[in-house]
């Protein structure tokens, strides 16, 4: 059992300590952070895309040191995670957390299919790293959603990491305690044994501008926030940017989560100030410390962390609800009935489908007769029976599962559209097909089966 594990189980808070790949610079490790355990995080491509892995990085810190090592999925497939596992059981490295990750820095095309970057999901790699076992599996969550299918379609995905396998959960960096508790509370009510921590990070005016400027994806900063910070910083209050870290810890364990995850607190100096911080205010109850973090944010209507929401979100239209009975009701038909199943692996056995040519026109005519319709790229392994019909391949990162943290009201990472996860969400609500979105574990596509024909390898696969 690894020592994070140990301190999960015991229930004793623990602090992770993010170190960055990017940084030249080799930082002293810590086994202990204001008087709570303390364990090393190594991130995947934050600052570039091409940063050192966190599986290289690892090697420049003592082999006894407590590592957990981040893997985004962004431009990976499956087997990419498969040789990543096998070579951190070598490492002997136990902590993981799982991510989708943000866009690709160089992905800028999401509709080219030859073109665009695949994403490996996280709750793909969380079943890959349960297969493998031994280790102690963690995946991120983002609880900041203020559009109703946006946030149902986060908790939906949620159920999924667990069912996956997931033994903690982080969630994405944000200062709504509001959103925290919620998240909190869904845990209880679904009486999952999942541990929870909280991201964290001591958020300056010049940290806010930089993601303000760049849409860091996922991270609300609100006007009214962004407000506070640049006040304090005329005013020359730079510490408070560690108080209000610190009280954030702290609220996280009056709440009950396990620890946090400290992100961009690199510098001894800086960690010492938040240290002297936390102890100075360990001392307060849960009430004594939002009181103070109010004070420090200007709360007074409780929605200074919330985004305008300007613009309000529809039911499915007719045409949606229509379109979705109709492909149902063909799929049922044409796939799951018992008599298309005995048909099509009769007609698709036949050695005239090892044709070249035959090959070629069976691919045309799927891709024509799909394309048009739900957005068909020719995966080779159709998931429209798992997906309320809504083609994964439309999302950029082509993710089946749900939804990557980065929308922004409902709206996709890449800005150009709707998310298609919170489309289904609100499909799904309508259609009474939740449990759907909630249960289903899609798995990956692997890269040797696009291309190939979906209807071909369907009934083949019946026989299998």
């Amino acid at each position: 059992m690894s020592l994070l594990s140990s301190y999960l189980q015991s229930g004793q808070f623990c602090i992770l300590v993010e170190y960055l790949t990017s940084l030249n610079e080799v930082f002293p490790v810590r086994n202990q952070f204001a008087g709570y355990p303390a364990v090393m995080t190594l991130a995947d491509r934050v600052h570039s895309d091409h940063d050192v892995s966190p599986l290289e990085a690892s090697k420049k810190y003592p082999k006894d040191a407590e590592k957990v090592l981040h893997f985004a999925g962004k431009g990976r497939d499956i087997q990419d995670f498969e040789r990543f596992l096998a070579q951190a059981k070598i490492a002997n490295i136990q902590n993981l957390l799982l991510l989708t990750g943000d866009k690709l820095k160089e992905h800028q095309n999401g509709n080219n299919a030859v073109e665009r970057s695949r994403y490996l999901e996280s709750v793909n790699a969380v079943m890959a790293a349960k297969k493998a076992g031994g280790f102690c599996i963690g995946t991120a969550f983002n609880p900041f959603k203020y559009a109703e299918a946006e946030r149902d379609a986060q908790y939906l995905k949620l159920h999924k990491k667990i069912k996956a396998g997931a033994d903690f959960i982080i969630t994405q960096l944000g200062y709504d305690i509001a959103a925290l508790k919620q998240a909190r509370a869904f845990l209880k009510q679904h009486h999952y044994a999942q541990n929870i921590l909280a991201c964290v990070m001591p958020l300056s005016w010049a940290r806010a501008k930089f993601m303000l400027k760049h849409k860091v994806a996922g991270i609300v900063i609100t006007p009214h926030m962004f407000k506070v910070l640049a006040d304090e910083k005329e005013a020359g209050l730079s510490e408070q940017v560690y108080l209000r870290c610190a009280l954030q810890i702290l609220i996280c364990k009056q709440l009950g989560f396990a620890g946090v995850d400290l992100s961009a607190c690199h510098k001894p100096e800086e960690q010492m100030l938040l240290e002297r911080y936390i102890e100075q205010y360990s001392h307060l109850d849960l009430d004594a410390l939002e009181r103070l973090w109010n004070q420090l944010w200007k709360i007074q209507s409780g929605h200074e962390f919330q985004p305008e929401l300007n613009y309000f979100s529809r039911p499915p239209s007719s045409s949606q609800l229509i379109k979705y009975h109709h492909l149902h009701l063909m799929h049922d038909a044409l796939f799951d009935s018992k008599v298309a199943r005995g048909l099509g692996r009769f007609i698709f056995k036949a050695s005239f489908w090892e044709r070249a040519s035959a090959a070629k026109t069976l691919l045309k005519t799927e891709y024509i007769s799909k394309h048009g319709v739900v957005g068909c790229e020719s995966c080779g392994q159709c998931r429209l029976g798992d997906t309320l019909y809504i083609c994964p391949e439309t999302c950029p990162k082509g993710l089946a599962n749900g939804p990557c943290g980065g929308t922004s009201l409902d709206r996709c990472e890449f800005g150009d559209r709707e998310c298609i996860h919170s489309v289904k969400a609100r499909l799904a609500k309508a259609v009474q097909q939740t449990q759907v979105l909630k249960e289903k574990l899609i798995p990956a596509v692997p890269i040797a089966v696009r291309g190939s024909s979906s209807w071909k390898n369907w009934y083949l696969a019946e026989e299998a």
